[in-house]
């Protein structure tokens, strides 16, 4: 027996859909607007999960310049049928407002879970979460939520299926819409799957927040009718304050080589907001690690029906299964930038890397960063960053840096979008100085914390650090990495979070390094690592 501390994979994982292959089994979960698009973790034993790599690596696969905060890669869906790995995406456009949403979703396959990926197929853009049903007579179908308008009576308008033509690549017949979702409403995420004679339809409901929930109906034939669970939802956090893992939902089912089956859903763990007041309510609280994938264990009672094995609805945090521990070695989660690539947790907003603004090259050793737009842009930043994964961590680098005026700025920052950050820079301060401060953007408000004037000369090696405990966030400076200077204000890290804004909820918190050049872009700023520390 292996045991199971939930949740599996921390830190901005949402969205789950499980996959196993004989003995290895594979999650897949949403990226947003970050490049490469769509984590893949791999375990042996449920438990023990390592970072894959991401499937979606080209713009040829995933073109989301201009898109918006929590816009790019939603809810992905991994399959494997006849040898190959199915992966259905929505590379969402627009989300934020307006009549409509532009949800447009593709297919990639691929013969390993390593890749390559082959290019994408269109398929429709009526909706998002697409998942690929294949059929015990071989048949293919893609299954999805479709969109209805601002102003039409359901903007959740049930869930719709189509024929997939393998061979063709293409869909081949008429969407046709199989539930219309339960009371609960705000119905998306659907998987099919098929089990003694019964299709079963799981679907998130409620929404990504605090009402979450998977919801779960049936029919003896695949375009229904569908009936409702009798116990429906079979799994929330809704209105159950006592409880570590909130927001569950979204789940997708899985059977193990031993006839076990399993549930992975997403879920929050919210904090209190730093001088909010402490009401249950969503404004006064934040997820700065986002959302995050767990395990349930799922029984199959005689009525035929899913069900929670340690009964009830409500998530556990530790859950036992039926295999023999697997664990991998210890990751390496600091980059000293010596060898080719970025260290495989690093990822970019939008576009892969490139060596015209940034590289491993220039400087051996280093990683070169040119400065570009500023932090608010949708398009050209200079970012490289990591999620942050745990309540307590550290992250330190050193950087090498000489600004000629004050729209030159490079430094460590802590981002959970292009309007939220916490971003410790240095910059010009006149004829032969720098400065360095701090600079929190919440929504459409900034501030500036000003921490040090420095010669000229000091931004040849500046070490930067920052530290999170729970809601706060310090940071500290050094000349030598050795003694350290550490700024007096401390600043909130829940004001980087889902929940904090209306604008942005999906993601959660990156920590790692940017530089912006917003006069000429010829602006360098170079880094000798990036060493990110769990403090547990």
């Amino acid at each position: 027996m292996v045991q199971i501390k939930n949740p599996i994979l921390t830190g901005f994982n949402p969205d789950p859909s499980i996959c196993r292959v004989g003995e290895d089994y594979y999650i897949a979960t949403s990226t947003f607007e970050w490049f490469p698009g769509v984590q893949i973790h791999h375990s042996r034993d449920l438990a023990n999960w390592r970072l894959l790599g991401r499937a979606l690596d080209r713009v040829s696969q995933l073109d989301m310049r201009g898109c918006q905060n929590s816009g790019g890669t939603w809810a992905p869906c991994l399959t494997h049928a006849e040898g190959k790995f199915w992966l259905l995406y929505t590379n969402v456009h627009h989300h934020m407002g307006g009549v409509v949403m532009d949800t447009p979703n593709y297919l990639v396959n691929a013969d390993k879970i390593e890749g390559p990926w082959s290019e994408p197929v269109f398929l429709n853009a009526s909706g998002f979460d697409p998942s690929l049903y294949h059929d015990d007579d071989g048949k293919k179908y893609v299954v999805q939520m479709q969109m209805g308008e601002a102003f039409t009576p359901v903007r959740f308008d049930g869930i719709i299926l189509q024929e997939f033509d393998a061979e063709k690549m293409q869909l081949v017949s008429e969407p046709k819409k199989i539930w219309p979702g339960s009371a609960i409403g705000i119905t998306e995420g659907p998987h099919l799957l098929k089990k003694n004679g019964w299709y079963y339809l799981i679907t998130a409901e409620g929404g990504t927040a605090m009402r979450h929930a998977i919801s779960v109906c049936r029919s003896k034939h695949l375009f229904g009718p569908y009936e409702l669970h009798p116990q429906n939802p079979i799994l929330t956090s809704f209105q159950k304050d006592d409880l570590a893992l909130n927001s569950t939902g979204h789940g997708c089912f899985v059977e193990t080589q031993n006839g076990e089956w399993l549930t992975v859903h997403l879920c929050h763990r919210p904090l209190q907001r730093t001088g909010r007041l402490v009401l249950d309510r969503e404004e006064n609280k934040s997820a700065p690690l986002g959302r995050e994938t767990c395990l349930q264990i799922i029984r199959w009672e005689a009525d035929g029906w899913p069900r929670l094995a340690h009964g009830g609805n409500s998530p556990q945090e530790t859950v036992e299964v039926n295999l023999p521990p697997q664990p991998w070695p210890k990751e390496i989660l600091r980059d000293d930038f010596d060898g080719p690539n970025l260290n495989l947790h690093f990822q970019t907003l939008r576009e892969p890397v490139d060596e015209n603004w940034c590289s491993l090259t220039r400087r051996k050793g280093w990683l070169s960063l040119r400065g570009r737009d500023s932090l608010a842009s949708s398009f050209d930043q200079s970012l490289v960053a990591r999620r942050l994964q745990h309540f307590q961590a550290s992250a330190e680098t050193c950087v090498s840096f000489q600004p000629k005026n004050f729209k030159q700025t490079a430094g460590l920052i802590a981002y959970y979008d292009r309007l939220h950050y916490h971003y410790f820079r240095i910059t010009a301060a006149g004829e032969g100085k720098l400065k360095l401060g701090v600079i929190s953007s919440e929504n459409t408000k900034g501030s500036r914390y000003e921490v040090a004037q420095l010669a000229l000369a000091a931004g040849d090696t500046i070490f930067l650090r920052m530290e999170n405990k729970f809601a706060e966030l310090c940071f500290a400076w050094s000349l030598d990495g050795k003694n350290w200077n550490v700024v007096e204000r401390v600043f909130e890290s829940t004001m980087l979070g889902d929940w904090v804004s209306p604008h942005s909820n999906f993601t959660g918190t990156f920590w790692g390094v940017c530089c912006q050049d917003l006069s000429n872009r010829t602006a360098w700023a170079e880094f000798d690592y990036f060493d990110y520390r769990p403090r547990i």
